[in-house]
């Protein structure tokens, strides 16, 4: 007795060894078990499935540039290319398909399900002996048990199994003696787990948040044809900055010239000459200034694209587009702001939200009831020397019934409770969601449309100022040669007439861009451009 004392309290001693283990013992390789990770994933067969494509319809081909060459483009191509090869966008194509993975995974838990187990056990151990009070024998007893069972959760709250056993017992006083078992159980929920609606949640939950991750991806794509759009605009501005400003700075250098020419023969002094170089010298500065703002231009119009590494960061970009006024049909606003409560993809993912807020109410309501199971469980034994006998001796006599009760509920119940108030306060707050973000839809598409008539007004505007100016600028030219005025009034002149020049194709910039923002703010950007993309089906609470 001593001996198997001691030998327990060695035993329970090393268990509280190494639950105190140091952090050493749990150090490992980390780069070995990267490589490890990397060699089991290239060890899968299975192929994994790829994203929808999101594209116009018909899709278009656009081919990349040789090294060297420019990448020539129109709006469409620009806007084909970036659904196609943005790398933003492919990482959130793979959203829905991770989201839809989910309802498989509710489902799962109610599909049927086996298990088995096989083991053996040896038993030595003292005994009383009966027949001699006050002594005891030795026995040893070793066995083989076998269990199987096939069972399934229902989304009536109810749980059925069948199951089949068999076991060998061999004792050294006993002949081998073997057992077989048939049986079913069934388990009916009474009180929490019991509502069909209750266990659909989590069904109906993935299957929302499926539905939600498409929405999103919709809401994305249409941010991303917006930013392209915008950009290429942004770069067809800054391309156009640069041919004003070298017709300018060729101006300014020819008037310097010019006047050079005045000193020489003695028509104008010598100090009306700074104002020419200085007038050269500014346009030099402009001119720098429109070509870095090209460059960052054509840089983030290549990363929208996806084509930056493949054709290379220096390659330049040709647009087939020039910044013209387009035609746009402007409704009423209570006809847009319409739209964007139909098709706006935050505000049907909004109201996703809020439907599955209300299945956790539904959820944590049934978690407030306590558990209450009613089991039953039939089987017939056969008991026999032999192991194929034992099926022949199951038409005895012998059976086991076990019925009852299982009862279970939390003291207080406090995390229920918390759970479920948690839950209505999120529902509450879906809804205020909701209200609060149609509200700021309708705001955007007002704000959209303001912004919209202020720029088709300033282009009208700034082509008469760029008229003027340029009668201006005729006018003190003409006044120049005859000598009534001056160098630095020709050279004020020319930077009104640069100014509005370049006003003028802001304001039609301006213009293009606003039209997109406003059908990007109303959801419609999408549809408008034959682009089919997921989510394109309006939500109704």
């Amino acid at each position: 007795m001593p001996v198997r004392a001691g030998l327990l309290v060695t035993v329970l001693m090393l268990c509280l060894v190494a639950a105190c283990a140091p952090d050493a013992l749990y150090q490992y390789d980390r780069e070995a078990y990267a490589q490890a990770v990397d060699r089991a994933e290239r060890a899968e067969d299975e192929p994994v499935e790829s994203p929808t494509p999101i594209e116009p319809e018909p899709p278009l081909h656009v081919a990349l540039p040789a090294a060297g060459e420019p990448l020539a483009l129109s709006l469409e191509q620009a806007v084909m290319l970036a659904l196609s090869r943005n790398r933003e966008l492919a990482v959130q194509q793979y959203q829905p398909l991770i989201a839809g993975e989910f309802e498989a995974l509710e489902r799962a838990l109610y599909d049927p399900f086996i298990d088995a187990e096989l083991a053996y056990t040896r038993e030595r151990a003292e005994r009383v002996n009966p027949a001699l009070p006050g002594t005891t024998f030795e026995s040893v007893e070793e066995g083989v048990t076998f269990d199987a069972g096939l069972r399934q959760r229902l989304l009536t709250g109810t749980e059925v199994g069948l199951e089949l056993g068999h076991f060998t017992r061999v004792t050294d006083r006993t002949p081998r003696q073997h057992g077989t078992r048939v049986g079913v159980g069934v388990t009916q929920a009474l009180l929490q787990g019991r509502s069909r609606l209750g266990n659909l949640a989590g069904i109906e939950q993935a299957r929302l948040d499926a539905e939600i991750s498409q929405y999103e991806l919709r809401g994305f794509a249409e941010a991303l044809v917006a930013q392209v759009e915008q950009t290429y605009w942004d770069h067809a501005l800054a391309q156009r900055e640069i041919e004003i400003f070298e017709a300018s700075l060729a101006v300014a250098r020819q008037q310097a010239q010019q006047t050079q020419q005045r000193i020489e023969v003695g028509l104008v002094p010598e100090t009306e000459l700074y104002a020419a170089r200085a007038e050269v010298a500014l346009r030099r500065e402009e001119l720098i200034d429109a070509r870095s703002r090209r460059d960052q231009t054509r840089l983030r119009l290549l990363r929208l694209l996806g084509v930056g590494r493949e054709a290379g960061w220096a390659t330049p970009i040709e647009l087939a587009d020039e910044p013209t006024v387009p035609e746009v049909v402007v409704d009423e606003v209570e006809a847009h702001a319409a739209l964007a409560r139909q098709w706006r993809a935050d505000l049907n993912e909004a109201r996703l939200r809020l439907a599955r807020d209300r299945l956790d109410v539904v959820e944590t309501r049934e978690g407030l009831l306590p558990r209450l199971d009613l089991f039953l469980t039939l089987g017939k034994t056969g008991y026999a020397d032999a192991f194929g006998d034992t099926f022949h001796e199951m038409d005895g006599p012998g059976y086991d019934v076990t019925v009852g009760l299982r009862f279970e509920q939390a003291l207080g119940r406090r995390g229920e409770r918390a759970a479920y108030r948690q839950a209505r306060f999120a529902r509450s707050q879906a809804r205020e969601a909701v209200a609060n973000a149609t509200e700021l839809v309708e705001l955007d598409v007002r704000q959209a449309l303001v912004e919209l008539e202020r720029a088709g007004e300033q282009i009208d505007a700034t082509q008469a100022t760029r008229e003027l100016f340029e009668q201006t600028l005729r006018a003190e030219r003409e006044r120049f040669e005859v000598g009534t005025s001056t160098a630095l009034l020709v050279a004020q002149a020319q930077r009104d007439l640069l100014e509005s020049q370049i006003a003028e194709v802001r304001a039609v910039v301006a213009f293009r861009q606003a039209v997109v923002d406003l059908y990007r703010l109303e959801g419609s950007l999408l549809h408008r451009r034959g682009i089919v993309a997921p989510g394109d089906e309006p939500v109704g609470l």
